[in-house]
């Protein structure tokens, strides 16, 4: 498989001087290349992007608006209605060319507020600024976000979807934005504006904008979550419940009652581990059993927690998500498990007593310990 910092290709810096040289006069082709292709294949995809923008800074007019305009004029043919990046052609630059043009804008460009934002607006058309808009998100917060609202009303799709993924506060590979972190409110605007888009790609923006506030304002998102679930569209509910994930995930109790998981009226339960030695490489086993109590059926997710012995001794826990049921009146649930305790990049296993704990709608039903054997 093509590694992705290749995205960012000797091609693409040669297609790159080739578009910009149509419009510059003097613009000194040889250099440029050579410039931002030193050391190429030892650099990863942000680090080409940053080297790219340092060449169109060293390289391009130092007066922005006549930069501004050869970018302008460099620019090929919009991605229209494809989630995925157009591609650079004869015609001119599109896809991830945009990546390093759009760094230039926000790195030279916020002395020029309009020009940069009508520049960002059509560079997004080909791929998308949303790393780029940060930084004046930052700059000037009021003024962006003005513009941002004004975009998520655009007939393009991918003009939409600036306003909600450029504002987002955890954006991954991005500047975050402490200001929104801190207080969501100011963009909240724009999801609600957005969040019955015509568009998946603009919607599921938008949950992933609600994913990231609700990293540090749970609570605010499962409030979200209950009004935009009344008489919601399938569109949307699919949409809050993406955004809503990493809480479900977690158990968060007001949200899984905004999606109807209530607390559970069950009796009988029973946890069993099938095997209490566990050897590394292995699966533990177990299974669950109890019987309905509610007078009519009721909505179950089913997840269970490994609490991890951690080399001090404590333990650490790990959600995994395991059914959804609809439990009808006077039924019983029995479910077996296997799960895997075999090696995984993201955590470091130790020997010792481990936990089993299974939890319905939020709730424990309890806990059963095992010993893994290394």
């Amino acid at each position: 498989m093509e590694p992705f910092k290749n995205l960012l290709s000797k091609k693409l810096i040669l297609e790159i001087a080739h578009h910009i040289s149509k419009h510059v006069t003097d613009f000194d082709e040889k250099g440029f290349i050579k410039f931002a292709s030193k050391d190429l294949s030892s650099l990863e995809l942000k680090q080409r992007s940053s080297r790219i923008t340092e060449a169109l800074e060293e390289f391009l007019p130092s007066d922005f608006e006549s930069s501004a305009s050869i970018l302008l004029a460099s620019l090929g043919n919009e991605s229209g209605q494809a989630v995925t990046a157009g591609e650079t052609t004869e015609k001119g630059l599109s896809g991830w060319a945009m990546m390093p043009m759009a760094d230039y804008v926000a790195f030279q460009g916020q002395g020029h507020f309009n020009l940069s934002m009508n520049l960002l607006k059509e560079m997004t058309k080909r791929f998308s600024s949303e790393f780029a808009i940060r930084h004046f998100l930052i700059q000037s917060p009021n003024k962006t976000l003005k513009v941002l609202k004004k975009w998520s009303k655009d007939k393009e799709p991918h003009v939409r979807r600036l306003a909600s993924e450029g504002s987002r506060p955890r954006l991954p590979w991005a500047k975050r934005l402490p200001e929104f972190i801190s207080d969501p409110q100011p963009i909240l605007e724009i999801l609600e504006l957005l969040k019955d888009d015509e568009s998946e790609y603009v919607r599921r923006s938008v949950a992933n904008s609600l994913n990231d506030i609700s990293k540090d304002h749970p609570h605010l998102v499962s409030k979200i979550a209950a009004q935009w679930l009344v008489n919601p569209s399938e569109h949307r509910r699919k949409l809050v419940r993406h955004a809503c994930r990493s809480l479900l995930k977690s158990g968060h109790t007001k949200t899984l009652r905004a999606f109807g998981y209530k607390l559970p009226k069950v009796d009988k339960v029973k946890i069993r581990i099938l095997n209490n030695k566990v050897k590394f490489g292995g699966v533990l086993e177990f299974e669950l059993k109890f019987s309905s109590t509610a007078n009519k059926s009721q909505p179950l997710m089913i997840d269970y927690i490994v609490h991890h012995q951690k080399s001090n001794g404590t333990t650490s826990p790990k959600v995994f998500k395991w059914k959804v049921v609809d439990l009808q009146k006077g039924k019983d649930i029995h479910a077996i498990k296997k799960h895997p305790m075999k090696k995984i990049t993201t955590r470091v296993y130790y020997p010792g007593q481990h936990s089993l704990e299974i939890v319905v709608n939020g709730i424990s039903m309890g806990k059963s310990n095992f010993q893994l054997l290394m």
